[in-house]
């Protein structure tokens, strides 16, 4: 099975290589970015297996960013949002049911808590894809009945 790629994006060093550190010890290959245009270009370049952000970017604010990703990955990547400023559960409900995050953490991040996520995310997918055929297969299917 190949390495699981996570995107990491937060504009602020620190906050970056926290993250960082807290997913060496998963079995993935972690790409880093610090703004949403660098980390847009990556995703489609590197096609991550999960993406983390921070909500606060610059050039393309964290929310545009998940909504992006969960547009064109059909929700296929999962999204953990992370931030220290939009707190409370309207942002979360927001983030989750509009913009397609699979998660949303607030700062400071529980390091049990994100591992958890990113876990049971890049888990869960797999299992997903094993069970469902894909999109061309079933319109086939579809088409074929439908004659």
């Amino acid at each position: 099975m190949p390495e699981k790629k996570i995107l990491v994006v937060d504009y602020d060093q620190a906050s970056l290589e926290g993250l960082v550190r807290i997913l060496k010890d998963l079995k993935v290959q972690i790409i880093q970015a610090t703004d949403g245009a660098q980390a847009y270009d990556l995703f489609k370049e590197e096609k991550p297996d999960l993406v983390i952000l921070e909500a606060i970017l610059p050039k393309l604010h964290g929310f545009d960013l998940t909504k992006k990703i969960s547009q064109e990955s059909k929700g296929t990547v999962p999204v953990i949002i992370i931030t220290g400023l939009y707190k409370g559960p309207q942002y979360k409900h927001e983030a989750m049911t509009n913009l397609g995050a699979s998660e949303y953490l607030e700062k400071p991040v529980n390091p049990e808590v994100l591992l958890e996520a990113v876990n049971r995310l890049l888990t869960a997918e797999e299992d997903i894809e094993d069970i469902l055929p894909d999109l061309e297969t079933v319109m086939a299917l579809v088409s074929t009945r439908a004659k």
